[in-house]
């Protein structure tokens, strides 16, 4: 098969994609000798994303299996979305879904062959940066099921019935909570050096808790349960929101998981010169022998159903170290009636003319 025989309208973006990676070609300066070799490379992964596209060629020629070839599909794939999200609604749905199987097969016949050396990699030097590259493949998709589902649930494709919109939050909550469970692997194994960013900025503190409520709804409908939202009387503040909102939403999610009846609250009051930020829930509380080791990564659950974000521990554990960055302290309160995990902060109000007080 050839790019002539897919889909005029997906070659092009495949083709406009393509040089706009090559424009980029810098940022892959490590792995490449020159300009050329990496046009050369992108003009291949494209005809053979192309190819995949079903029903794929069989005869169809795999580029070069190297982390260059791994590291410019994946920079393919983003800016492929990216125009996308620029065309949208003149891009045709099965061409967009036939595109994303042909970015997703190729990339798993570019992959290595783990099952010859991984335990080997694992044990090894390398092992750490194995883990990374683990991390980084998981999420390379996962932004395309993000991607798709957001658009398919807003109707840019034509329109959905209630249930199929319901239906489509939930993907976007799965996939979301897998995409961070790769991210804090990533993190942990840079030392959470980069956790957040280094120069506070003005934000709302609504918009954050609104945004927190909106993913996790989905998932709070399939369960029963009521998400309750608290904002300040004065939700124009300087620091980091994208920290901030992780940890509201690991929280929150966490809530959702281990509350079976009632609701979970997500917000933040003022107290005194700071806010507190607190994530409550009705569900069973945690066991006494948890408490101990909750924030600890990398821990293993004694059985199922234990309390964690996961067996690993990583999110209560990422967690801790965003609000440690941004000057707080997370702590947590438990009971048969539920929990309620919390920490304060300093953050100066802001308005339209800029900081109060400054």
């Amino acid at each position: 098969m050839t790019l002539a025989a897919v889909d005029e309208a997906l070659v092009a973006l495949l083709e406009e994609a393509g040089r706009r990676v090559e424009a980029a070609w810098e940022s892959v300066r490590e792995d490449a000798v020159s300009a050329e070799e990496v046009a050369a490379l992108v003009a291949s992964l494209g005809a053979a994303v192309a190819a995949r596209v079903p029903p794929a060629d069989p005869a169809a020629t795999t580029p070069p299996r190297s982390p260059l070839s791994r590291r410019l599909l994946d920079m393919l794939r983003r800016a492929f979305l990216a125009l996308v999200e620029e065309r949208l609604p003149t891009v045709d749905p099965a061409a967009l879904l036939g595109a994303m199987h042909g970015f997703e097969a190729l990339s798993a016949e570019l992959e290595p062959a783990w099952n010859e050396r991984f335990t080997d990699r694992l044990s090894g030097p390398d092992g750490l940066e194995l883990v990374v590259e683990v991390a980084h493949d998981l999420r390379s998709p996962l932004t395309s099921i993000l991607f798709l589902a957001e658009t398919l649930q807003r109707g840019r494709s034509g329109p959905v019935t209630p249930l199929q919109e319901r239906q489509l939050g939930l993907i976007y909550s799965a996939a979301f909570g897998l995409s961070s469970v790769a991210s804090d692997v990533i993190e942990l194994a840079r030392g959470g050096d980069r956790l957040i960013d280094l120069e506070p900025v003005p934000f709302s503190i609504t918009d954050i808790i609104e945004s927190v409520r909106d993913i996790v709804l989905p998932i709070a409908e399939e369960k029963g349960l009521e998400v309750r939202v608290v904002a300040p009387a004065h939700p124009a503040r300087l620091g980091h929101p994208v920290a901030l909102s992780r940890v509201l939403l690991n929280l929150t999610t966490n809530a959702l998981k281990f509350t079976d009846q009632g609701y979970v609250e997500v917000g933040s009051v003022e107290r005194g010169t700071a806010l507190e930020f607190a994530v409550r829930d009705t569900g069973r509380g945690i066991p006494a022998a948890s408490l101990a080791m909750l924030f600890e990564p990398f821990r293993r659950r004694q059985k199922d159903r234990d309390y964690a974000f996961s067996g690993s521990g990583l999110g209560l554990s990422i967690c801790r170290k965003l609000v440690e960055a941004m000057g707080g302290e997370l702590q947590v309160e438990t009971g048969p009636s539920g929990t309620r995990f919390f920490f304060a902060l300093d953050l100066a109000e802001v308005e339209s003319g800029g900081m109060l007080g400054a």
